[in-house]
């Protein structure tokens, strides 16, 4: 009989975290799982899911505005904060409510707290000050917004934790950042009427991405209306009575109603007594694992964003799981980060997987380069001007496609079957005897069967 009071105790009620626990109670494991917030974790609670019920609320004006060229009069219409938040509410709180169900099924035991290592078997609740030991210890605890402390001001700024629940919807708003988070707010404030300005140091947003989906996104947010500055950054904020001052490098004080600091997300490693037990960290705060998840405590595991490996959740669920092989089920499993497909909820949406043109051609002697731009059928009626692109880099020496990326509507939803694809390592020549679907979009990705151009050794050919 163990000596432990849990053969496994999660720290952390994200989705990596309660995957681990639910599917570890399912195989007969006594486990217990802390969690000092609400079950669900960044994702559910207050990222991914509410981001994209708030896309789907800001993309109601364009298609009131499109439905006329298609023989529609719309009547006026209004938009209330107060509903979008209120309804955003009742679908997380049931969203969390299926999580603590899944666990509770499982018999899992939850602890609605905090809790801190005591040593690499022990862990305590800051709420009871309970102790409780385990065989295993998993740290799920993701990560946090970056307040971005030594900008004079940032106390009157709001991250995207608190942007889910602002009482009032801005007039305007200043966003600083440049990555996806950052590009997909304004979108979203754009969408729901806020007079809304992107504030980037670099040259151009979005810095880890393709530069044709790069450029065609920025391009696309201008002419919607958005404000970007590259180059700038804000050198501080004050409140006065007309709004909130952002005084920028470029020597500009902007004004307006609200500033939120969209500059990056770092691991919630402070105070969980890992240094007492001498759990490794790297010099941004994330936890150091091996291949299978292990920290430098042998009973010690991280999942997820609090090792800065890959921060998506799937990647956090797909982690659990190999958890669960590994420990319990006498199947050592790595978990796989290469050719993970993701997607940008801008509007208009990207979708990508593999390597960017940029990427390739410094990797690879040869890679062609198959690229389509075109108006998308919807907006030939609707008289909307964007523009559809469609991007395919090709390795020229063996034909397997390296990267797929596409800007444009559903683009999250092919990026995802365009995964499996690249996945299983298709060639351009599996993509031109594929049948085309017509019509549709997606159509391009098989039809393109001249390359655009060619780069050989770094130089577009």
């Amino acid at each position: 009989m163990s000596s432990f009071d849990f053969d496994l105790f999660v720290i952390g009620g994200g989705s990596g975290g309660v995957r681990a626990a639910r599917v570890a109670a399912s195989l007969g494991k006594k486990v217990g799982i802390a969690e000092e917030f609400r079950y669900g974790g960044t994702c559910v609670i207050r990222g991914c899911v509410p981001k994209k019920l708030f896309v789907y609320a800001s993309q109601f004006h364009e298609g009131f505005e499109d439905a006329a060229g298609f023989g529609w009069t719309v009547g006026e219409s209004s938009f209330d904060w107060r509903k979008l938040v209120e309804a955003k509410d009742k679908e997380i709180a049931r969203l969390e409510g299926l999580y603590r169900k899944g666990l509770e099924n499982n018999k899992a035991e939850m602890f609605d707290s905090r809790a801190l290592l005591v040593d690499a078997h022990t862990v305590r609740l800051t709420k009871t000050g309970q102790t409780f030991t385990a065989e295993r210890i998993i740290i799920a605890v993701g990560g946090t917004p970056n307040i971005h402390a030594a900008l004079p001001g940032h106390e009157l700024c709001i991250s995207s934790n608190e942007a889910f629940d602002l009482p009032a919807l801005p007039k305007s708003i200043l966003i600083a950042g440049g990555g996806y988070i950052a590009v997909e707010f304004a979108n979203i404030f754009h969408g729901l009427g806020v007079e809304t300005t992107l504030i980037y140091r670099g040259a151009e947003i979005l810095s880890r991405f393709d530069n044709d989906m790069r450029h065609g996104l920025h391009e696309a947010m201008v002419a919607k209306g958005i404000h970007i500055r590259c180059h700038d950054v804000i050198e501080a904020v004050t409140r006065s009575e007309d709004g909130l001052h952002a005084r920028t490098k470029q020597g500009d004080t902007l004004i307006v109603d609200t500033i939120m600091l969209a500059l990056g997300r770092d691991p919630n490693t402070k105070d969980l007594g890992l240094e007492a037990v001498g759990v490794e960290v790297n010099g941004r705060g994330a936890i150091v694992v091996d291949d299978f998840s292990r920290t430098s405590v042998r009973s010690i595991f991280a999942l997820g964003d609090v090792t800065d490996r890959v921060q998506l959740t799937p990647v956090a669920i797909h982690e659990a799981m190999c958890f669960i092989e590994t420990e319990y089920k006498n199947n050592p499993t790595i978990p796989d980060h290469k050719l993970i497909a993701t997607a940008v909820f801008s509007q208009p949406e990207i979708g990508t997987v593999g390597l960017s043109e940029e990427e390739a051609s410094s990797t690879y002697d040869e890679v062609e380069i198959y690229r389509a731009q075109f108006r998308p059928m919807k907006a030939t009626l609707s008289g909307r001007a964007e523009k559809t692109i469609m991007k395919l880099v090709v390795n020229a020496a063996d034909r397997k496609v390296l990267g797929a990326h596409i800007l444009g509507h559903d683009a999250g939803e092919m990026a995802q079957l365009l995964g499996i694809t690249l996945k299983a390592g298709c060639t351009k020549d599996d993509f031109d005897r594929t049948m085309a679907v017509h019509p549709t979009a997606a159509e391009e990705l098989v039809t393109m069967y001249t390359p655009s151009y060619r780069i050989k050794n770094g130089v577009r050919i």
